[in-house]
């Protein structure tokens, strides 16, 4: 009867088409860039409200520099971070595919070292305190990775390894390289026509008559968007409006460094479900390991969990909050209330 239950409860594939709104030549409006909006638009809104509430030394026209800084930071350094961690051979091969960014293929942890560089620059310009900046964009990010996650999810990449009907929220991929297989399209290599290749054979029931022969799978960017995205932004709220709630003044550095440490341990918990970068896997080595039992994905997690046990470290030793200066836009942060 179990296996029976689970099959019944087992989440169809979605064939959302990974275009929103398809445009002449080779760049159409995707669900992946839009969740970058998304990102991008919810941390302007977030950087404001703390803005307004005293927590950010910064005005709006000041978060608007803030913000461009940090689109091309993410930009420039999920796709540097790609090249070097996951693909620089083959982009050595093909230097032109550097800037294919319809193509895919950026970095999470690449963006996060964008991320850091563009608000150094920032504030070198403003003259504020890095870590201070960062404490805020802490608040700001996860929304970002849960949007982005989701689009992902929408792609039908990123997925997780193969599982059985045990795990009842488990999928069958039609991305998946045996699906491509089964339904003889392995050899369309044009990501917008293999896109339509999958959608076309939904539409012509070849999908339903293969689709009990592909393996399930693991939705981990589900995992990953309610991970490092909703959980982690519900823990770094908690501890925000905790403290604001009983006017503590947190140390500046613990938010970041409770982002960081967070992330790094969410990440390297799903890549145990996520299916390795096929560049990693030969036939000895079917987990696509790079450092000992880790993962690329977990060792690159490694550096940000060590980064925020740094910070945490130097926020609980020295738990002084940096100050805030009064923002002259708005009057109810002239008290300087700082993170």
């Amino acid at each position: 009867m179990i296996p029976h239950a689970a099959i019944l409860l087992e989440i169809g594939y979605h064939f959302i088409d990974p275009v929103a709104i398809p445009l002449p030549g080779p760049v159409d409006v995707r669900w992946y860039g839009l969740g970058y909006v998304f990102a991008f638009t919810v941390g302007y809104f977030v950087l404001r409200h703390l803005s307004r509430e005293g927590d950010l030394s910064l005005d709006e026209d000041g978060i608007s520099d803030l913000i461009f800084g940090l689109i091309v930071g993410t930009i420039l350094g999920a796709r540097i971070g790609y090249i070097l961690f996951y693909d620089f051979s083959s982009f050595a091969a093909n230097p032109a595919r550097i800037f294919r960014l319809w193509e895919g293929g950026l970095s999470f942890h690449g963006g996060l070292i964008g991320v850091v560089l563009a608000a150094a620059w920032f504030v070198r310009k403003h003259k504020v305190s890095l870590v201070h900046v960062l404490d805020n964009l802490a608040l700001g990010v996860p929304f970002g990775i849960f949007a982005v996650r989701i689009a992902n999810f929408v792609n039908g990449e990123l997925y997780g390894r193969v599982t059985t009907e045990a795990v009842p929220w488990a999928m069958r991929f039609p991305t998946d390289p045996f699906a491509l297989q089964l339904m003889g399209i392995e050899r369309v290599y044009g990501i917008r026509e293999r896109e339509l290749a999958i959608l076309e054979a939904r539409d012509s029931g070849v999908w339903a008559t293969i689709r009990d022969q592909v393996p399930l799978r693991h939705p981990s960017q589900l995992y990953e968007a309610f991970t490092e995205g909703l959980l982690l932004a519900l823990i770094l709220w908690t501890i925000y409006l905790v403290a604001k709630r009983r006017g503590v003044r947190l140390p500046t550095g613990l938010l970041a460094g409770v982002f960081l440490v967070g992330y790094g341990l969410f990440r390297t918990f799903v890549e145990l479900f996520r299916q390795p970068d096929a560049q990693f896997r030969d036939a000895t080595d079917a987990l696509g390991t790079v450092l000992g039992p880790l993962t690329m994905g977990q060792t690159l997690s490694l550096f940000v969990i060590g980064s925020g046990v740094y910070l945490l470290i130097r926020a609980l030793t020295n738990p002084t909050p940096a100050a805030v200066k009064p923002n002259r836009q708005n009057p109810k942060s002239g008290g300087g209330r700082p993170t």
